[in-house]
């Protein structure tokens, strides 16, 4: 009996403790609730699962426990129960599937007209890319990672000169309107994270993957790699900002462009600086 109380208690304590926990998720603040939905479609499935196999547990155990002149019955196989099982295995196998295969039909499908954002990992910051004033992203290169451009722009690229870039910054995103995050790495495996977007996706070094998502409500939310990516992991923390349009566009014109940090690069680099004292030497 006291096996049979335990397990009874425990089916009972793990519902109890799953309805009323305080850990939850922190509130959503994109369009990703259909993951919401099926996390939750997915414990209603395993719990009552996991409540009727531990309730059966139990009834077997009271129900077959040993009393005096009683002898075990030997039933190698019985093709009832175990085609029972298989199908019930089967169905609830499809039913905690089917909804995540719709979700991630959406997952990988942007909307039409969503905006391009780019995020670089690298150990252990965030740098974002936006598209200039000619709407689109320039090309990169890996090859063309250096000190003085992180993100590897393509110089010879005309459409890489007016991308706006913001390093070790924050990201601001306009409320309501869908963007697809381009991600990428330049050097190892990192993963973008923001618990209140509903979405994460790995940072592959030499590709670039991509998830995408509308914000449902401004504020400022913790970007984190999810990725297990040098000692310095856990200090990779970034920050990105959903925006009125107003203040999203007021953001947007105090950035600068690739062109624009370039030149102020070159301005303050060693050699310029070395020329100049020399000119100025020189002068009479």
């Amino acid at each position: 009996m006291a096996v049979v109380v335990i397990l009874v208690l425990l089916a009972l304590g793990s519902v109890l403790f799953h309805v009323l926990s305080p850990w939850w998720w922190t509130p959503i603040a994109s369009n990703w609730s259909f993951i919401d939905n099926t996390i939750i479609i997915t414990f209603w499935i395993t719990g009552f699962a996991f409540v009727a196999i531990v309730l059966f547990m139990a009834y077997c155990v009271l129900r077959f426990r040993h009393r005096p002149g009683n002898t075990a019955d030997y039933e190698p196989e019985n093709r009832r129960l175990e085609s029972w099982l298989a199908t019930g295995t089967t169905l609830g196998v499809a039913a905690m599937l089917t909804p995540g295969l719709f979700v991630w039909n959406q997952f990988i499908t942007v909307p039409d007209g969503a905006a391009e954002v780019e995020v670089v990992g690298q150990q252990w910051l965030w740098n974002f890319r936006l598209p200039g004033a000619d709407g689109k992203l320039g090309t990169t290169d890996a090859r063309d990672v250096k000190p003085e451009n992180p993100l590897g722009l393509n110089r010879n690229d005309a459409a890489s000169l007016d991308d706006l870039i913001i390093e070790g910054g924050e990201l601001h995103l306009p409320i309501g309107k869908p963007v697809k995050v381009l991600l990428r790495s330049v050097d190892v495996l990192h993963d973008f994270y923001v618990p209140e977007f509903r979405a994460k996706m790995d940072m592959v070094p030499g590709m670039v993957t991509y998830l995408w998502l509308t914000p449902t409500r401004t504020g400022t939310f913790e970007i984190l790699c999810a990725e297990l990516c040098g000692v310095g992991h856990p200090q990779m923390r970034g920050t990105v900002v959903v925006d009125t349009e107003e203040d999203y566009q007021a953001w947007l014109a105090e950035q600068q462009t690739f062109s624009q940090l370039s030149a102020s690069s070159e301005t303050r680099s060693p050699v310029t600086a070395m020329a100049a004292a020399t000119a100025q030497h020189k002068a009479p």
